[in-house]
């Protein structure tokens, strides 16, 4: 399940890159302008900052403002910095891989191979998509338009 950390993150995320071409954005705009708690936010953003995702600027005119272009920064990443590993089962993870205690036989247990196939897929959907392509999936009129994965 998504965390709302990472469902957080992703709003200001898109939110920055619609308005990316207006300048830095205050915390209390894009908190009310995507009716987020601030505080929370605040957390969220400076963590972002500290990940080299978003910039910001101090003084008259500053706030947070996007690192780089809409179109480098993937939805898979800011995923796995707010949630975690992809995987639903540590024995297929990447990144935080563990055998499962339970595991009679680690090369056909079926549990295991159907889930590497799930991460597998989650992760080249989420990798494959863009904060550029987030933005545009929001303008589209419908879903049929703007998703079109082929797996």
């Amino acid at each position: 399940m998504l965390s709302m950390r990472a469902k957080y993150a992703l709003k200001a995320l898109i939110y920055l890159a619609k308005v990316k071409d207006q300048g830095p954005v205050l915390i209390g705009d894009i908190a009310e302008s995507q009716k987020l708690p601030r505080k929370f936010l605040e957390q969220i953003l400076l963590e972002m900052k500290n990940l080299r995702i978003l910039k910001s600027k101090q003084g008259k005119g500053g706030g947070y403002y996007l690192a780089k272009s809409p179109a480098d920064i993937e939805m898979g990443r800011i995923v796995r910095v707010f949630n975690g590993p992809l995987a639903l089962v540590p024995c297929v993870s990447v990144t935080a891989f563990e055998k499962c205690d339970e595991c009679l036989d680690f090369d056909h247990c079926g549990i295991r191979r159907v889930m590497q196939k799930v991460r597998d897929v989650t992760a080249e959907i989420l990798d494959g998509t863009t904060l550029e392509m987030l933005v545009n999936i929001e303008a589209s009129e419908s879903d049929a338009d703007s998703m079109m994965y082929f797996i």
